[in-house]
């Protein structure tokens, strides 16, 4: 280092600050993702709330070993008119009046029974493995699609903007709800392709295509502001192509954007097929779901209230959970957010 730079470090290091202390006190530049870490793991309720989910999504995976193991209860298999041993008494499943068990807090029959002699805790984590599976599938086609249309909608502006935001308002037009009945009774009934019958891929299909406006027009109000950004001109200037700076240059710029819709519409599709299950276009027998626990549990009360209220608390913890955490991630990736940077 020559004397005229040293000289000039060192002034550069002397000078006070507004808030007390000298430009030499100030910790080195952190990348804006350190810093969305650092607030994050100051938000304890949003921490607390994330683990929650990831319990949740524990369990849900490990509902074959509880099966076995713990419940000695297949996910079909009912108990009608034979007694079952729990806590070391033999006791019916099903009352004389074909009232279910309720919650016997042993390993078997933790939750009690439905209306056809099932286990309830079973079905309950068998139930949702599947709507998890349907919320995290629907989650991803929603967001390819989402971000590609806002993208390509918002770069390239002109026709293509107003054919991609034509098709964008007609599914906009429609309430979710019924737009999600409308196609998950067609694709159940006529199918298309390998989307048929009680697959799983029909309801995350169905609930992916509803909510691509609603990740897509976002997106593309925000690439409509960065391609007037200089040094999206300049990669113009140098000869990139359209696909080229789209890829490298714009959606690096929406990874906080991308990253904080992904557990709001998961939170969303989640609670969608629950919706849609319930009323029949959603999740189809005999594979279960909270939604579909629910919709069957209604038969039963109030003898059995358990069979609505035991999915329904779940259903809740997990929405709640992932909006709770998905609301700090947000803050977390706020630039505007104050935070107080420790040496």
């Amino acid at each position: 280092m020559t004397t005229t730079n040293a000289a000039r470090a060192e002034f550069s290091a002397d000078v006070p600050l507004a808030g007390g202390g000298t430009a030499g006190d100030l910790p080195p530049g952190i990348s804006p993702w350190r810093l969305a870490g650092r607030r994050l793991r100051r938000n304890k309720v949003a921490l607390f709330f994330g683990a929650l989910f990831l319990v949740i999504v524990l369990m849900c995976l490990l509902a074959p070993v509880y099966s076995s193991q713990i419940a000695h209860a297949g996910l079909a298999e009912q108990f009608l008119d034979k007694p079952v041993k729990i806590g070391g008494k033999s006791e019916y499943v099903l009352s004389t009046t074909g009232i279910p068990i309720g919650p016997t807090w042993h390993g078997r029959f933790f939750l009690g029974a439905d209306g056809t002699g099932r286990d309830t805790a079973v079905r309950l984590l068998y139930g949702g493995r599947n709507s998890l599976e349907v919320g995290f599938i629907a989650m991803i086609i929603t967001m390819l699609f989402g971000v590609f249309f806002g993208v390509l909608a918002g770069y390239l502006r002109g026709l293509s903007d107003g054919f991609i935001r034509f098709w964008l308002d007609v599914l906009w037009a429609f309430p979710a709800v019924l737009l999600g009945v409308a196609l998950g009774v067609s694709l159940a009934i006529g199918g298309l392709g390998p989307l048929k019958g009680n697959s799983l891929f029909v309801p995350a299909f169905v609930i992916g295509i509803v909510y691509i406006p609603y990740v897509a027009k976002p997106v593309r109000g925000q690439v409509l502001g960065l391609r007037e950004r200089e040094y999206i001109d300049a990669a113009r200037q140098q000869g990139l192509s359209d696909a080229r700076i789209m890829f490298s240059e714009i959606l690096p710029n929406l990874a906080s954007t991308i990253v904080v819709f992904l557990p709001l519409i998961l939170a969303n599709a989640i609670l969608l097929e629950a919706g849609l299950s319930y009323l029949g276009a959603g999740v189809q027998p005999p594979n279960p779901s909270w939604g579909t626990m629910i919709s069957d549990g209604v038969a039963s009360i109030p003898a059995a209230f358990h069979n609505v209220l035991v999915p329904g608390i779940m259903l809740v913890l997990c929405v709640m959970s992932i909006n709770i955490f998905g609301d700090g991630l947000r803050d977390a990736l706020d630039p505007r957010a104050k935070v107080r940077i420790a040496r």
